[in-house]
């Protein structure tokens, strides 16, 4: 009672703060780049000083030798424009370096796929292991020309290597990995080119066969419009071209791809109960919410209520939006997971439009009383103003997230990237810019935003979309990638000077799901936990590599490591050292 008293009245101040701020306002977004309100004062704002910050990073992106650009052309108001772009990473030929694939709209949407400019293709980038990257987009077969949206590796076919499929506007894509360095396109045999409005795609393996299988977003029914589409909608009360309000458009059902183990797909998203047809989708997670063992599935829908199902273990899924209290019916797009909380469960970090706030949904699995014959009930409790990370959203549009230990504290921090959907005032061809919000996490405090103060960069405002936290340069810390709409790639690396340590794991597999989506760790120094999964980054529209990155701080030995493998079994290490990536292998068992 007194969380929910709490959580009421905070709502109930946030309401008077929004209706204060933008009162009179026709533009809600039109802040400061930074999202502040000249005028607007909130008790939930956190003071942040220069002692504050501790972890930094640098430009590098002239360096890394990537020349890229993302839709070149000029935007026509034409809602599959403005979505992305997203990015997919992993470690493509085995040499231990983590490539990158960018993906990329072709032109105008209005202007027919053949028409497009040669210059609007998908790269691929080949990490040569110095901090530079060489174009190898051509030669790999990955120069996809389409209307792209998102991407993600993943080894559907257990060979060793990673496959790549591609959303967009249009036929989606499933590119195959030769091993060679090349890629063929597979997508019509294995029979997964859906051709709608492909956003948010993901791997993992639900029913724990040992195939991966694939879920793949879809977002609305859009057809060019014939005339100048000039009319104007309403979006949140904000008058806007018809053409690029999703509210103006019926949703598409999703898709779930069933691995039939012979190079092809069965699409059983009806009859598992996850089709999602009332959603606009973004993206999807995979994660376990009630620790059962089990991968259940959370999608990210615009200006509709989120999908929230339970794995039932046979096939189907349960949804539990509404007595979850994690279906909000705002606009969402980015997805994250942490345990935030240590407690063995995982919370959830769902970015939104202007005016929404993101959430923090705080899993409460943990904290009921349960027997074997009750279950405890799946909950979420959204703690974002109490975390810090509420209020701070208010004025921004936030896209790309994810929390990962950039000072290697063993306290995960936090990353959102921003840009709006809205056209800047007279200028009806480019898109607001916003900050980057980069957000320490100070233990029993919340979360703190250094962004600008942990590099100058930060400080200029883009139209951020797609973005993927991953190490780079091979170092041991976490550096950041952001994928810009209409422009190229920003290159962050971590440049962090401390005593801290770091714990790396790379889980895989003989007999089948060779990357181990789905298991999960449990790390323990002393008295101290933390709990991560495999393949639980939502990102949007990106996919991150499938290595976990533990912080240590001072400690430079792990005391104990458990990993529950995706087969069930489980597997405990003792005295592992710090500051090196530790590969572990195991011999699946799945029932047939």
């Amino acid at each position: 009672m007194l969380r929910w008293g709490v959580s009421a009245l905070v709502l109930m101040s946030l309401l008077a703060w929004v209706a204060i701020a933008f009162g009179g306002r026709e533009d809600p977004s039109a802040a400061n780049p930074d999202g502040s309100v000249d005028g607007l004062t909130s008790v939930l704002t956190r003071g942040v000083s220069d002692d504050m910050v501790s972890f930094t990073f640098e430009d590098v992106t002239e360096r890394t030798g990537i020349v890229f650009q993302h839709f070149p052309a000029t935007r026509s108001s034409l809602l599959p424009e403005d979505m992305g772009p997203g990015l997919a990473v992993g470690d493509v030929d085995g040499d231990d370096d983590l490539d990158l694939f960018l993906v990329n709209f072709a032109g105008p949407a209005d202007v027919p796929l053949q028409q497009a400019e040669p210059t609007g293709r998908c790269a691929f980038w080949r990490n040569e292991g110095d901090g530079t990257f060489t174009d190898q987009s051509a030669s790999s077969g990955l120069d996809l020309l389409l209307y792209g949206q998102g991407a993600a590796f993943g080894d559907y076919d257990s060979d060793g290597d990673l496959d790549l499929y591609v959303t967009a506007w249009g036929p989606n894509r499933l590119m195959r990995n030769a091993g060679d360095g090349t890629f063929t396109d597979v997508t019509a045999a294995a029979g997964v080119g859906d051709a709608g409005f492909g956003t948010g795609c993901s791997w993992a393996d639900p029913d724990a066969d040992g195939d991966l299988d694939l879920y793949v977003c879809n977002y609305v029914d859009f057809e060019v419009p014939e005339g100048d589409g000039s009319g104007l909608t309403r979006q949140y009360g904000h008058g806007i071209p018809f053409t690029v309000n999703p509210s103006s458009y019926s949703p598409q059902a999703n898709r779930l791809y069933r691995n039939e183990g012979d190079g092809r797909f069965a699409e059983v998203a009806v009859e598992a109960g996850v089709a999602n047809p009332t959603g606009r989708s973004l993206g999807a997670i995979w994660f376990d919410f009630d620790m059962d063992g089990l991968l259940d599935l959370y999608v990210a829908n615009d200006v509709s209520a989120n999908g929230v199902f339970r794995n039932e273990g046979d096939g189907t899924f349960a949804d539990v939006g509404a007595s979850s209290l994690a279906a909000d019916y705002r606009g969402a797009m980015g997805l994250a997971v942490t345990d935030l909380s240590n407690d063995g469960d995982f919370d959830l970090f769902v970015t939104h439009w202007v005016a929404q706030e993101n959430a923090f949904f705080e899993n409460m699995v943990r904290d009921q009383k349960s027997s074997e014959e009750i279950a405890p009930r799946l909950l979420f409790m959204d703690q974002a103003d109490q975390n810090g990370l509420g209020q701070i959203s208010l004025q921004m549009v936030g896209w790309s997230t994810g929390f990962a230990d950039f000072d290697d504290d063993g306290w995960p921090d936090l990353w959102v990237l921003n840009g709006s959907t809205l056209e800047v005032s007279g200028q009806p061809k480019l898109l607001q810019p916003q900050r980057t919000h980069i957000f320490r996490q100070v233990p029993e405090r919340g979360f703190f935003e250094i962004g600008e103060r942990a590099c100058p960069v930060l400080a200029d405002a883009w139209v951020a979309r797609g973005g993927v936290a991953a190490d780079w340069d091979g170092d041991g810390r976490l550096d950041l990638l952001i994928a810009r709409h209409g422009e190229g790639p920003v290159l962050l690396r971590n440049t962090t000077t401390n005593d801290h340590h770091r714990f790396i794991l790379r889980l895989r597999q003989r007999g089948g799901n060779e990357r181990a989506l789905g298991a999960v760790a449990t790390v323990r120094v002393g008295e101290f936990v933390q709990c991560a999964q495999v393949g639980a980054d939502g990102a949007y529209l990106s996919s991150h590599p499938s290595e976990l990155h533990f912080g240590l701080g001072q400690a430079t030995v792990v005391d104990e490591l458990t990993v529950r493998w995706p087969d069930g079994t489980e597997e405990t290490r003792t005295d592992l050292a710090a500051d090196r990536v530790h590969v572990i292998t195991h011999d699946a068992s799945y029932d047939s």
